[in-house]
């Protein structure tokens, strides 16, 4: 996932109020509770320590989303009295209310909240051409069609015309059209910067697309078993983009299971546990961080200074990397700061993980795949 919005939460000192609200509820009373809701927020900031102008910041911005008909939740990061960033959610945060006052904010729950929530443009092929229809949280909207060539489609009535030229012609002009389907798809993919295609018609109209995309975009194509002429349902999108996001994290995690073990050389491409990924933060080596969000260890305390690099498993060490007064973290949030400052992703490993077992898991719910060093490539 890439993270590079979160980037002002890293531009101002904190310490932070991390506030996650559920706005699924929509009754006649809603508008009374959210309020009660607001005034919660606020006392329990109140008491773990937050200043009175960051509370009612909070706590206004709470009271603003009394009549949303939003379908799950907001994230909002506030400090020095101003709520910074306040992100929809694409799933409702557990409890209804999580709120935290710390000295960083408190992003990792975003992984699994905001989801991977692909936008999608999903084309409806036929052998005449194709429909493209994006969908998103926003909804959904046409953006475009192609129309290839017309004949000869049918079968003609001439008796100049022998069956296997007639059929020749015919292959020839839908091989043509799926070529100038999948062109116009890859173009309005880089337009609408989708993170996920769905191709939907008939089983072979549909491969024949799928295999004419460029390379690039394999990984991200899907095929819907509907036939041609059916519209995909908003829950059609919702289970393949599901898929899509558990195909992804498997990839993921299959990835860092191969990287664990050394190759010749005895270099690894990944590390798991807190020690070892801080340490690989530390250097600059992490190529894509790892996070199973509820995981035993992502909790645990670190210490951080204002560089993002700067953070250690002790608090001593944090001498050696020039920050005098260090102060505690979760790992989680230390580790996401880091890999956001970097411009590396994070990943939520939670939808592969039911599948793969704890076995297959990251050690206490962190790890990393790796970056090469410059060592390393010449030894390799």
């Amino acid at each position: 996932m890439d993270l590079a919005f979160l980037r002002p939460l890293y531009e101002l000192p904190g310490p932070w109020a991390s506030v996650y609200v559920g706005t699924s509820q929509h009754t006649e009373d809603t508008p009374h509770e959210r309020s009660l809701t607001a005034q919660a927020a606020s006392r329990q900031l109140a008491d773990q320590g937050a200043d009175e102008p960051t509370c009612r910041a909070v706590r206004a911005a709470l009271e603003e989303l009394r009549h949303s008909s939003e379908p799950h939740g907001r994230a909002l990061f506030a400090t020095g009295g101003e709520v910074v960033l306040d992100p929809a959610l694409a799933a409702s945060p557990p409890g209804g209310l999580s709120v935290e006052w710390s000295a960083l904010p408190h992003t990792a729950p975003l992984l699994d909240l905001l989801g991977e929530d692909p936008v999608c443009v999903v084309a409806y092929v036929d052998r005449r051409g194709a429909d493209f229809e994006l969908r998103s949280a926003l909804g959904s909207r046409d953006v475009g069609s192609v129309s290839g060539r017309q004949w000869p489609l049918h079968r003609t009535s001439s008796v100049d015309w022998s069956e296997r030229h007639f059929q020749l012609r015919v292959e020839n002009t839908w091989e043509h059209n799926a070529a100038e389907i999948a062109d116009a798809l890859a173009v309005c993919q880089e337009e609408t910067r989708a993170d996920l295609l769905i191709l939907v018609g008939d089983d072979r109209e549909r491969r024949a697309v799928h295999e004419r995309l460029p390379q690039r975009l394999h990984d991200r194509t899907m095929e819907a078993t509907r036939g041609a002429g059916s519209r995909l349902l908003d829950e059609d999108v919702e289970r393949i983009r599901a898929e899509h996001v558990r195909r992804r994290a498997a990839e993921d995690l299959e990835r860092f299971m191969a990287a664990r073990a050394p190759d010749a050389d005895g270099n690894v491409g990944a590390v798991e546990g807190v020690p070892a990924v801080i340490e690989a933060a530390r250097e600059h080596r992490i190529d894509e961080l790892l996070i199973i969000p509820d995981g035993p260890d992502t909790h645990r305390e670190v210490w951080v200074g204002e560089g993002p690099d700067q953070l250690a498993v002790r608090r001593t060490d944090t001498k050696t990397l020039g920050e005098p007064r260090p102060w505690s973290a979760r790992a989680d949030d230390a580790l996401l700061r880091s890999v956001i400052a970097a411009g590396a992703p994070a990943l939520s490993l939670s939808p592969a993980v039911p599948q793969a077992g704890p076995q297959g898991a990251p050690a206490g719910g962190l790890g990393a795949l790796l970056r090469w060093t410059e060592r390393e490539r010449s030894a390799g």
